[in-house]
């Protein structure tokens, strides 16, 4: 028997057709029927084009296709033998306003996605508002990138060589009390933990300490038998460095260097998304990677009792708010407002060049691809984190998310396993 379904609360659209047999799922088919050509449209395009025309794939991780545009020009003038050098204070900004654009993606994903969803699926049902909630940390958080960014979303601050703002010790201290405003609220509301005392967490009995909203989410997990629901590969991939992260892929007791060159895409029949692989071989992206390869002692604590599961999962992501809080404040402590914002002659413009850029996104690794020849884009590539972890997979192996997916005992809980990945089908279907 095939079940089709439409997940709504998404960004954009996904259909999915569930296989049953014997009462369990034994098979998904995840369908996205849509196409937006972005990468088509950049042909012909001035490469500075894509810094506007990237930022525009998706309205949540705008910052982040911006980011990665930009990395990859820069990549391309190196190779090309133009020294691009981009001072520290760039690279602090960029960090900066990054991480603001995670904090409040992984916020809205928790208090507008995973918390009412999970309250419905083991019907312990809440009276909060959490629109509210979410509303409030992701505005207060976006203020901040603003700052620098001039706006939010679609802001086109980042250049090749540095950045275009020159922030003020008054706008740092601006920035400063918003992201103070953000930890009091995830103490307060999320964890009722002061950031100094929930980094003492270190064992997965250690998280009964945490209360507020992420106590609940974790106690209703656990109750509700869910703590080893949604395992999949067990497979790990980072490849966006950054002073936050390191770049890498991780087995559950190994961890080895990764290359971007080495990614492929295949395209899918049935729908409009193409595959990724690293080497031939499907990893999951996003914060549980990243936890996983930069090796968060409280994140490898609950893997090694829990697997990949979808407790751990949630977890990873919700623990990243505080890592990232914490690292935004230190950013901004150590910004040294006299270096340089920009390097780079804006004048400056390359006939001919090749670059890869990459970035941390909210969902995972986000790669762009540009290669130009007489001054104009001859062909761009985008690879999202959705398509790692919505591959179909092969005829050796199930995709990541299908994996996690199969066994399920409904649709209710295999929907909700899905959305522990983020789906996002509008930079999906690029």
């Amino acid at each position: 028997m095939i079940i089709k379904k439409l997940i709504e609360k998404i960004e954009g659209e996904a259909e999915l057709d569930f296989s049953f047999e014997n009462g369990r799922i034994d098979d998904v088919k995840i369908n996205f029927g849509f196409y937006r050509g972005i990468e088509d449209i950049l042909v012909g395009k001035a490469p500075r084009d894509a810094l506007v025309i990237t930022s525009r794939v998706c309205g949540i991780c705008n910052h982040a296709h911006l980011i990665t545009a930009v990395r990859a020009i820069e990549d391309g003038y190196r190779s090309a033998g133009v020294e691009v050098n981009v001072t520290k204070k760039a690279n602090d900004i960029r960090e900066f306003t990054l991480a603001c654009e995670l904090i409040q993606n992984h916020v809205k994903w928790f208090y507008l996605n995973i918390l009412p969803t999970l309250e419905k699926l083991v019907d312990a049902p809440s009276e909060e508002n959490y629109a509210l909630k979410a509303s409030y940390l992701s505005n207060t958080i976006t203020k901040a990138l603003a700052i620098f960014a001039g706006q939010w979303p679609h802001s086109s601050y980042a250049v090749p060589g540095g950045v275009t703002c020159d922030p003020t010790y008054v706008d740092v201290l601006q920035a400063q009390t918003l992201v103070d405003e953000n930890i009091l609220f995830f103490e307060k509301i999320m964890t009722g933990l002061k950031l100094e005392e929930y980094f003492t967490l270190e064992s997965c009995s250690s998280l009964r300490k945490v209360k507020g909203d992420f106590g609940k989410a974790l106690q209703l997990m656990g109750k509700n038998g869910m703590a080893e629901q949604g395992q999949s590969h067990d497979r790990f991939i980072v490849f966006g460095e950054s002073l936050f992260w390191k770049t890498g892929k991780a087995l559950p007791t190994q961890i080895s260097t990764v290359n971007p060159k080495f990614v492929t895409e295949t395209s899918q029949v049935g729908t409009k998304v193409k595959a990724v692989a690293y080497k031939k071989r499907l990893y999951e992206v996003g914060s549980l990677s990243r936890g996983m390869v930069n090796r968060e002692p409280i994140v490898k604590n609950l893997h090694k009792r829990y697997k990949d599961s979808l407790l751990t999962r949630v977890f990873a992501r919700v623990h990243e708010i505080a890592l990232l809080l914490e690292h935004s404040k230190k950013l901004l402590q150590n910004l040294d407002l006299n270096e340089a914002s920009c390097t780079l002659d804006a004048s400056l413009l390359l006939d001919e060049f090749e670059g890869i850029g990459v970035v941390e996104a909210a969902r995972g690794s986000l790669i762009h691809k540009v290669k130009v020849k007489k001054g104009v884009i001859e062909k761009y590539e985008i690879i999202v984190p959705t398509q790692w972890n919505l591959s179909h997979g092969d005829e050796k192996e199930k995709g990541i998310a299908i994996k996690a997916m199969v066994g399920s005992k409904s649709i209710e809980e295999a929907s909700f396993i899905f959305r522990t990945f983020d789906v996002c089908s509008v930079c999906t279907t690029k």
